[in-house]
C-alpha cells in the first residue's frame, strides 16, 4: 500500500482522499478486497451493509449480554459491563437504526437490574448502570423515540426505587435534566 512514500505515520483524511482519487478502479478494488481479507471489522461491516439483518444482530448481542449476567455454561457470572459497552460501540460503528440501538441499551440496563438483587454489587456497578441509563435516555430523546420507551424508563426507575439503589438521586437527576431540555 505504501507507494512512493505517500503514507506518513499519521496520514490525514485529506491526503487519503487524494491518494484514493489517484488510484485506478482496479487498484482500489484490490485494496478493498485486501482490507476485507485482513480485518474482521471490515468483513463484519460489509456483511452488515449487504445483509442488514438488525434483528439477528440484536438477538446475538442480547444473548452475549445475558450470558455475562446469567451464564448457562459456567457457574459464576462475570457481569462485565464492558461487554455491553463494546457491543453498543459496535452497533454505532455499523450505524444500526436508532430503535435497534435503543433496544440493546434498554436490554443491557434491564439485565443488569435483574442481576443486581442476586449479588452484593459494588458502587462501581451502580455508577456504570447510571452512565448506561444516561446514555440510553439521551439516545431515545435525541432520536425522538422517547415516547416508545416511557414505560421502560418508569419500570426501571420503580425497580431502582424499590431496591433503594444508592445512585437513585443521580438517576432522577438524569431524567429531570433530559426532560427539561
Amino acid at each position: 500500500m505504501a507507494q512512493n512514500g505517500q503514507f506518513s505515520a499519521n496520514m490525514s483524511k485529506r491526503a487519503l482522499k487524494k491518494y484514493l482519487g489517484e488510484l485506478k478502479p482496479e487498484a482500489l478494488r484490490e485494496q478493498l478486497l485486501d482490507l476485507h481479507d485482513r480485518f474482521p471489522e471490515v468483513r463484519e461491516y460489509y456483511k452488515f451493509v449487504f445483509n442488514p439483518n438488525e434483528e439477528d444482530l440484536l438477538r446475538q448481542a442480547q444473548e452475549k449480554i445475558r450470558e455475562e449476567y446469567f451464564p448457562r455454561r459456567r457457574k459464576k457470572a462475570k457481569a462485565r459491563r464492558s461487554v455491553a459497552k463494546n457491543l453498543i460501540r459496535h452497533f454505532e460503528t455499523l450505524e444500526v437504526s436508532p430503535t435497534v440501538m435503543a433496544e440493546l441499551m434498554a436490554f443491557n440496563i434491564k439485565t443488569a437490574a435483574a442481576y443486581e438483587p442476586t449479588r452484593n454489587c459494588p458502587d462501581s456497578f451502580y455508577k456504570s448502570i447510571g452512565v448506561s441509563f444516561k446514555q440510553w435516555v439521551a439516545h431515545v430523546h435525541y432520536h425522538r423515540i422517547h415516547r416508545e420507551y416511557v414505560q421502560h424508563v418508569r419500570d426501571f426507575m420503580r425497580q431502582a426505587e424499590d431496591r433503594q439503589w444508592p445512585n437513585l438521586d443521580y438517576l432522577e437527576d438524569i431524567l429531570d435534566q433530559i426532560e427539561s431540555n
